[in-house]
């Protein structure tokens, strides 16, 4: 235990003496470590008191030369030499030699043949009955004979005393009747009909049908036609290489160096670009590119610095279009200077909206004209490459 205390006490008294050491030459050690810092970064010697450097990498230079290319080796090609023709006559057949058959039609002449058009007959005739007259008479009423009373005038009131009887007689009646009689009954008799004839007229073969032969002769024409006169052949042609002259571009010095560039203090915080554009436009206008010429081509091109370009827009209109519009004005900065020879590597472009405003005019907040021309602003800053 004492043993474990005495190391103890000696520990504790090994540190305060490095601490007094450490304290008594603090500031030399913040000289020496101020002193590597700088060398490791190769910073500037000699600085002056309130002048600002930016660290800076050397870019590559290149350099152009002149080669000739054979862009098509010289060869050899074979052309064709076309064969050559002449002109001959030959006699042709068109139409082998043939026979025709002709076919003569019958003749024919017209006689009359009798027929007959109604037979002949036998016809019956009919002898009609005849009679004869005669009369007979017929009693129709009897003889009769009978009393008849009779009516007088006389003077008795009693009818029956004045009634007279009387017998009378009445003759028989008669009468005469025609009588016809047969005297011959019907009878037939044959009659004899004659038969009817006519003629027709009928065609009749007076020379029977037949088939002639005829001989076709055959048909030849004289043709012209071309047979080769001298055949075809092949004639070997050198055509030349074909060479061509091209520029290329070369390194010619490397970069990648670092460098320390002084640049003025201001230039590392933002710096108001005092260029316009139209409403809800990107497009620069060409008052904008002069400004532009004038402030940020000379410092890119007397310094191998680097900047960025930041964009900003007033709190009027929707948020996201306002960002969208802020982004599109300062990537339209940075293709002007590229089109001016600027590389893109050096130039940074940022949009901001209305997410930085300069002051109270945010949205739903009244404000001038001027004031909200404060917020729509384009600015640039130095960064170290």
């Amino acid at each position: 235990m004492y043993i474990e205390f005495l190391l103890l006490v000696l520990s504790i008294k090994k540190f305060n003496q490095i601490y007094y050491f450490m304290k008594s030459n603090l500031l030399l050690l913040i000289f020496l470590l101020t002193l590597a810092h700088t060398q490791a970064q190769n910073l500037p010697e000699n600085a002056e008191p309130g002048k600002c450097y930016a660290k800076c990498i050397t870019q590559d230079e290149f350099g152009e030369e002149t080669v000739t290319v054979e862009t098509h080796p010289a060869y050899s090609k074979l052309e064709i030499v076309p064969a050559t023709y002449k002109t001959v006559e030959e006699r042709v057949l068109v139409k082998e030699a043939s026979k025709k058959l002709v076919y003569v039609p019958a003749v024919y002449e017209t006689v009359d043949v009798p027929y007959v058009k109604t037979e002949g007959r036998t016809d019956l005739a009919i002898t009609p009955a005849r009679f004869g007259k005669t009369s007979k008479t017929f009693e129709v009423y009897p003889k009769t004979a009978g009393w008849e009373y009779k009516e007088t005038v006389c003077d008795s009131p009693n009818k029956e005393d004045c009634v007279v009887a009387c017998f009378v007689e009445y003759p028989a009646q008669s009468k005469d009747v025609s009588i016809t009689t047969l005297s011959n009954d019907a009878t037939t008799s044959n009659v004899p009909i004659s038969e009817v004839t006519a003629t027709y007229k009928k065609r009749v073969v007076k020379t029977p049908a037949r088939v002639d032969e005829i001989e076709i002769p055959a048909e030849y024409v004289t043709i012209k036609r071309q047979v080769v006169d001298t055949p075809s052949s092949t004639r070997k042609v050198t055509v030349p290489a074909v060479t061509e002259t091209i520029t290329k571009t070369v390194l010619t010095k490397k970069g990648g160096v670092t460098t320390w560039e002084e640049v003025d203090c201001g230039l590392f915080n933002a710096n108001v670009l005092p260029i316009f554009y139209d409403l809800g436009s990107a497009r620069i206008t060409p008052e904008s590119k002069r400004i532009i010429d004038n402030t940020l081509l000379p410092l890119l091109n007397s310094k191998p610095v680097s900047i960025e370009l930041m964009s900003h827009t007033d709190s009027r209109g929707n948020d996201d279009f306002n960002m969208s519009l802020s982004q599109q004005r300062a990537n339209s900065v940075v293709n002007y200077l590229v089109s001016k020879g600027i590389s893109r590597s050096r130039l940074t472009a940022r949009g901001f909206g209305e997410t930085r405003l300069v002051n109270r005019c945010s949205n739903g907040v009244e404000c001038s004209e001027s004031d909200h021309q404060k917020n729509r602003r384009t600015e640039f800053r130095v960064i170290n490459n």
